[in-house]
Parts: structure tokens; sequence; C-alpha cells
């Protein structure tokens, strides 16, 4: 009999379908079957000795709220037996919400975001890094009739760390293979991988919550390794290993099961190759395994990137990792063809969105201290100041993971005037608004200085540039993590420093330096530096929309609470 491993995750919902995904025991159907008649069934497919179905769901009802089950072979594996929780249940959104040209209902769209999620601990154990926030999210949605909940989940890197295994891991890796040989405690393959998928989705609380809360995933470079392609210089050194081959297929491999799959709508994925390919063979792997390998070798035949729409809001997640190209007299946070893929969807029908999201791993705006200290590197490594800087640039760079967007330099830039030009004309939206995670801390910063142009204000920004004013979107720099992870005191001390004006002023001294250009762009701190596990929620409504930041805290009795520590208003 087939049984559930893991899983069901809700990932895609419009008003009428939904895609649920699980991993079975052995070869099977699939089927999800809801409350109100809905439902839809599929066979597993099989890659590397697991099995995976993404379940079409088809039937909804616009505007409504269903429970759901899941049969493995006619069988019901879940909701699993004598739960503690409610009934997972698929929420649509209301008539014409999930059109962006339409006018649609006047619900309000709920987007709960954050990153670095390392797996909690059994719940027997002390946990080293304090509550995670999804399970206490979890508890909050259980306990609370009636509370708002998040229409969709957005993690934004760093779900799984193939670096820093945790102390079980270790010992069940160590039980298979010597662990004095390369890559030692870090995961080698995909059946390793898998193994970091159970222990951060079989933990209750989170398995609950994803099955019954979308979800839209993105990676980052522990998805992979830490401070993944840096620059040409490390990507030759790991090439040169004799384990990295195999960590990057299996990295790329398990990410296209585990998590992007889930992020394509049903359409894109009926038309997608790989996909069919996959489902139409026996055993997949040799599939998907060929499709990492190109993927590695020429990074523009792959998109990870994504858009989603979820009525008046539009969504752009961005691959700011494999999309990179990393020749120093090119360098590029986005490949030519991924840049002009992200241009057209974020100018795509003016006026057709309230609101633009841009979901990307790397924050756009650091602290000033530290973007200037990684726009100097790469002018450094760039040879602004000959050979013997540019080697010390490559060092420093890999060591102090110096690989922002402002380490992009014309990335950067192309970011920024493309922000400004999708928030800007008769057809603007309220906000543009970049969601990014990766830094281990939280903070709201908006631009004050547009290039060449007014500042909020009307205040004058420095640096030539494209002689612009300032959007009319209002635009900010929206940064959540980790959900549950930890930083140590002296890089909070560095981050919390960077934004000083002591900071700032050091900051343009060391750009000078390097001979780096100006950013052209100048900003501030709205909100923040705040440091813990936690996550975000926008609550997006016509053209207004407001934030709320939320923590994970320790209560008495070994207990613990999501609270909220900042509310504000984003548009009027």
């Amino acid at each position: 009999m087939a049984k559930l491993r893991l899983g069901p995750l809700l990932r895609y919902v419009d008003g009428s379908s939904a895609t649920v995904w699980v991993e079975a025991s052995r070869p099977c159907s699939a089927e999800v079957r809801c409350a109100d008649g809905a439902g839809g069934a599929t066979r597993t497919f099989q890659i590397a000795g697991h099995h995976y179905a993404l379940v079409p769901v088809d039937g909804l009802t616009p505007g409504t709220s269903t429970a759901y089950e899941v049969m493995l072979d006619g069988v019901r594996v879940w909701p699993l037996p004598e739960s503690r929780f409610p009934p997972s249940e698929i929420r649509t959104p209301g008539a014409g919400a999930g059109d962006p040209g339409a006018g649609g209902d006047d619900r309000a769209v709920r987007v709960s975001f954050g990153s670095c999620r390392w797996a909690a601990p059994p719940a027997d154990e002390k946990d080293p890094v304090g509550p995670d926030a999804l399970d206490t999210l979890a508890a909050r949605l259980a306990a609370t009739p009636g509370a708002e909940w998040p229409d969709v989940l957005l993690l934004l890197g760093d779900q799984v760390y193939a670096d820093e295994t945790s102390e079980a891991t270790r010992r069940w890796i160590a039980a298979r293979r010597d662990l004095t040989e390369p890559p030692g405690s870090q995961v080698a393959d995909y059946e390793e991988y898998t193994r970091l998928y159970y222990e951060s989705w079989l933990d209750p609380e989170v398995r609950w919550l994803l099955s019954t809360v979308p979800s839209c995933m993105i990676f980052d470079d522990h998805d992979v390794i830490d401070d993944w392609n840096t620059s040409a210089s490390w990507l030759a050194s790991m090439r040169a290993t004799p384990w990295w081959n195999e960590r990057i297929l299996s990295g790329l491999m398990s990410y296209w099961v585990h998590q992007h799959l889930g992020n394509l709508p049903p359409a894109d994925l009926a038309a997608d190759p790989l996909y069919a390919a996959v489902r139409a063979t026996p055993d997949g792997t040799d599939a998907l395994r060929a499709f990492a390998a190109r993927a590695d070798a020429e990074p523009a035949s792959t998109r990870w990137s994504y858009r989603r729409d979820f009525g008046r809001v539009r969504l752009l997640m961005l691959d700011t990792r494999a999309a990179r190209v990393l020749d120093e007299d090119r360098r590029a946070m986005l490949d030519p063809e991924e840049a002009a893929w992200v241009r057209a969807q974020a100018l795509d029908t003016p006026g057709s969105y309230d609101h633009l999201l841009i979901g990307t791993s790397l924050p756009w705006l650091l602290p000033p201290l530290i973007h200037d200290a990684e726009s100097w590197n790469a002018a450094l490594c760039g040879g602004s100041r000959g050979g013997r800087w540019a080697r010390f640039g490559e060092k420093l760079r890999r060591r102090a993971d110096l690989e922002h967007w402002a380490a992009f330099p014309s990335s950067f830039r192309a970011l920024t005037d493309l922000i400004a030009e999708a928030g800007s004309g008769p057809g603007a939206p309220a906000s543009v608004l970049v969601l990014s995670g990766d830094v281990h801390h939280a903070y709201v910063a908006e631009p004050l200085g547009w290039p060449g142009g007014a500042g909020v204000g009307g205040a004058r920004s420095g640096g030539a540039g494209l002689g612009r004013t300032a959007p009319d979107a209002r635009v900010l720099q929206l940064t959540c993590s980790p959900v549950h992870n930890s930083i140590p005191r002296y890089i909070e001390f560095g981050f919390r420093f960077g934004w000083s004006r002591i900071g700032q002023a050091l900051g343009r001294r060391i750009a000078r330096h390097g001979r780096a250009g100006e950013p052209g762009l100048t900003w501030g701190r709205t909100g923040g530096p705040w440091f813990g596990n936690q996550l975000m929620t926008l609550t997006l409504r016509g053209r207004t929309a407001s934030l709320r930041l939320d923590q994970a805290r320790e209560v008495g009795g070994g207990g613990a609470r999501l609270e909220t520590v900042e509310e504000m208003a984003v548009t009027g």
C-alpha cells in the first residue's frame, strides 16, 4: 500500500484551480478530493527512486474555502489520523480577483514572506536558535478562528541548508558514507537532499501550514552552497573539486522537484517539455539530470524566475543565483535574456496592477556602508587599482560574502531604472516593493533621491543618471530574515553601524578609494533594524497597502508564539 512520505503542499491557487504536491512511498495514483466536490488526480512520476505527484485540482468555486483529503490508490492518507490541526483547506480568491485585467473584488491580498529557515529540532530538544516563525505562524492560524490568513507565503531562499546540516542529519549521512571525505557533513547527492526536505517539511506545524497556505519559493545560496556563484574564480575552484558536479546537479534536480514545479501555474506546467518528459517514462531521473547539467553549464538555457498575479497585485520572483553572468568584464546579476524577461513582465500592460512586488532573495538596498563596501570591492576585482588589488579584492569578496546587488553595479543601476520606469506615468501602480531576505535581520529602506532627478520631498539626488524624477509609486525595500536561524553579535553590530551617519561617511570614502562610481540613488532606513526569527506580512487592498512585522517569541512553560512588533502604512 502506498504511503504519504512528504506533503501535501498546497502550491498554486486561483479562482477555480489549484495544485497540491505530494511524495508517495511507491508508484501510485495521487488524488485530491475536496468537500465541495472539486478535485483531481494524477499518476506519480519517479526521480532517483522517489515518487512524486503535483495534483491538479479543478472545479473550485471562487471566493470559497473547502477542506480537502489526499488519497493514494484510493486510500485516504491525509489528514493524518488523530491530527491535532484543523482540516487542510483550499481558499480561492473571489470572482475576477485572479484576472489582472479585471477589476476583481475588493478583498485584501495578504502576502507573508521571509527567508532562511534552518530546520527546527525535534520537539523534545532545546532549539539553539530560538522559536521558529513558521511554527508559530501555524500555531496562531490553527488556534485562532477568524484569523487573517495569508493568501500566499513567499519563501525567499535557503529553504534548506545543504552546507550546514543538523546533528541528526550528520549522523544519518555518516551511516552511508565516510565524513572524512569531501564534502564531509554537507549533502553530496540527491538522496541526501531528500533528507533535508524531510527534516524541514515533516515538522508537524510546518507540514500543516504548507498544506493549507499556498506558497511560492525561490532558491538562495544555501539551497546549494554558501555564496553560490559569487564569482568566476569561485566557480572555477568549485568545478575543480571531485564532489561539486554531483552536488550542483543534485541541488538543481531536488529544487526542480520540491520547489520549482509548484511555482508554476497549470497552463505553464502543461506546456513544460521537461515535466512532460519525466511523467512519460517510468523513471524520469535521466531526463531531469540532463536538464540540470545543461542548466549548470548554460544558465541562460533555463529560467527559474517566474511571475504570478494575485488580482491586481503582480509578483515577479527573480533568480539571483543561477542566472548570473560571472565574467569579470561583464558581470551581471541576471543574464541578458533573464533581464529582458524581467523587464517585459514588469512593464506588461501598464495600469493592469496596483502593486508590483519584486521578490529577490538578495536585497536591492543594503545599509549604505555595506553597499559601498561591495561596490568598492567590485571595482577592485574589475581592476580599477591594478592586479594586486584585484587579487586582494577577490579573496575578500569570497571571505566576506560581498555578492549582493551592490556587487553587480550595472545590474543595480538597471534594477533601479526598471523600478523607476515601472513606478512612473499615468498607469503607475501605487507601490513598487522589493521583497528580500538573506541578511538575517529585517528592515525597511526607502529611496530618498533618484538618479539625476527629484527625491522624496523634492530633494535632489547626487550623481549623474537618468535625468528622472522620483516615481509616482511609493518604492520600498522590505527585507525580512531569518525565519529560523541566528546572527553573530559582531555582524548585528556591523549592520547597525552600516546605517549610521559615520558608517555612511566611511562607506563613501571606501568607494572612492576603489574608484567605484556613485550609485546615483540615495536611500535611508524607514524602519528597523529588527533581529530575531520573523515574518513580514503585506496587506494590499485596492491601492492601499500596509506592513506588519511578527517575531517568534518564547513564552513561559517552554512554548512560543508569534507577536506583532511593528505595523506601518505603505500607501494611504
